[in-house]
């Protein structure tokens, strides 16, 4: 892992999405319980807001040696729970469970993301939760997509296609309404390859107030991303063929 980098340069930027950060995580945090494994956890913006300490564990893998620097001074002084480890899901021990397994704005990096679901499912424990947070709507990809590394957007329909056997679903659903207005416009007026600092902060201070109200009214049927929320059932608790 040590010749990887990571080719984004969102991360900054939208660390100060702070409105966007509290709205997830009021629809997650629940899930979040008992042992945690991040993956591809960055500079640990999602690590900050989640994991508040209650957690018996929190595991971040992530492959660029450079972020995973920055996750643990990331963290309130605090939080004690939290290792880091620079790779992958290949360097877990086969027999490593947990109880939640995140991928925040991570799977659309991944090229293989069915294979890559197979093998996380191998290390959630029965009744354990897999969290995957993504942006939604294939035909809202652009320029900004391709140029942080995203393979995909999503739809409902292509997550629920590429999870595994063995799952049942607690939740899915879109979030941010007001956001794919803006993801629209960007699309077909600005065309922009690196949204500005200020567009974050409008988009995060402004429109992030407004989906909370509207996302319920309109019964979380669009969005600028997808939430989805799976249980480990007891039928599938088998490690994948190597």
């Amino acid at each position: 892992m040590d010749d990887f980098r990571y080719v984004g340069t969102e991360l900054e930027i939208f660390a100060h999405a702070t409105n966007w950060k509290f709205y997830v995580r009021r629809n997650l945090r629940k899930y979040v319980v008992g042992d945690v494994l991040e993956v591809g956890a960055g500079i640990g913006a999602a690590t900050k807001l989640i994991n508040d300490g209650t957690q018996n564990r929190w595991l971040c893998l992530e492959p660029d040696r450079n972020l995973a620097a920055r996750i643990k001074p990331n963290l309130p002084p605090g939080v004690q729970n939290c290792e880091v480890i620079v790779g992958t899901l290949a360097d877990l021990r086969r027999d490593e469970k947990f109880g939640a397994i995140l991928y925040m704005d991570v799977l659309e990096h991944i090229e293989d993301d069915k294979a890559e679901l197979t093998r996380a499912v191998s290390h959630l424990k029965t009744n354990g939760f897999l969290v995957v947070l993504a942006p939604a709507l294939p035909w809202l990809y652009t320029p900004f997509d391709a140029a942080i590394g995203h393979y995909r957007r999503y739809t409902k329909s292509s997550l629920r296609a590429i999870i595994p056997e063995g799952l049942n679903e607690e939740k899915i659903q879109y979030l941010d309404s007001l956001g794919m207005l803006a993801s629209i416009g960007n699309r077909l007026f600005l065309k922009s390859a690196s949204p500005h600092i200020n567009q974050i902060r409008f988009w995060d201070q402004f429109l992030i107030p407004f989906s909370r109200i509207v996302d319920p009214i309109v019964a979380y049927s669009f969005g600028r991303s997808v939430l989805a929320i799976w249980r480990k059932s007891l039928k599938t608790d088998k490690l994948p063929a190597e």
